[in-house]
C-alpha cells in the first residue's frame, strides 16, 4: 500500500474517532500483508482492552475490506507525526529511510531536535537531520 493511501486511511479513521473517542490518538494505521488493518492507538489514561474494543466497534465498516487489529503502541511505539518526535526528545529512535543515504537505509540514535519539517538524530556516525518526507517508518528503540 502506498504511503499516501495509508495517510488518507489514517485521516479517515482519525475523523471517525474524533467525535466518539476524542482523546484517542491514532499513532499509525497500516494495511499489512493478508489484508489486515493494523492500528496503534494511544490515550492519556493508557490503552486498555476495553478501549481497543470500543475503537474496534467504531470502525466496523472497515471490516468489509480488512481484518482489524487495534493495539497499544508498546515500547517500540511508532513515530509518525512531528509532535511525536518532539515529545520523545532525548529518547532513542530508529528511522528507516525511503532511499539509502550515505549507504545506509536507516539511522538509529538519540532524538535531539524536531521541527515542522525535519528531525535531528545524534547517531553513532554523527548528527543527522532528516526531512520527514524522506522517512519511510520510524519508532522508538526500547530500553532507554
Amino acid at each position: 500500500m502506498s504511503s499516501q493511501a495509508g495517510e488518507s486511511l489514517q485521516a479517515e479513521i482519525e475523523t471517525r474517532l474524533a467525535t466518539s473517542e476524542p482523546e484517542v490518538e491514532v499513532l499509525l494505521a497500516e494495511v499489512v500483508p493478508g489484508g489486515t488493518l493494523r492500528l496503534f492507538i494511544d490515550h492519556p489514561g493508557g490503552v486498555t482492552l476495553d478501549l481497543c474494543e470500543r475503537v474496534s466497534g467504531q470502525l466496523n465498516e472497515f471490516r468489509d475490506r480488512y481484518s482489524l487489529e487495534v493495539s497499544s503502541p508498546g515500547q517500540d511505539r511508532p513515530l509518525t507525526k512531528p509532535q511525536h518526535y518532539s515529545r520523545y526528545l532525548g529518547r532513542h529512535a530508529r528511522v528507516r529511510l525511503r532511499e539509502a543515504r550515505a549507504g545506509h537505509r536507516s539511522v538509529t540514535g538519540e532524538l535531539v531536535g524536531a521541527s515542522d519539517s525535519d528531525v535531528t538524530i545524534a547517531a553513532q556516525e554523527g548528527v543527522v537531520t532528516i526531512p520527514y518526507e524522506q522517512i519511510a517508518r520510524s519508532n522508538l528503540v526500547p530500553g532507554d
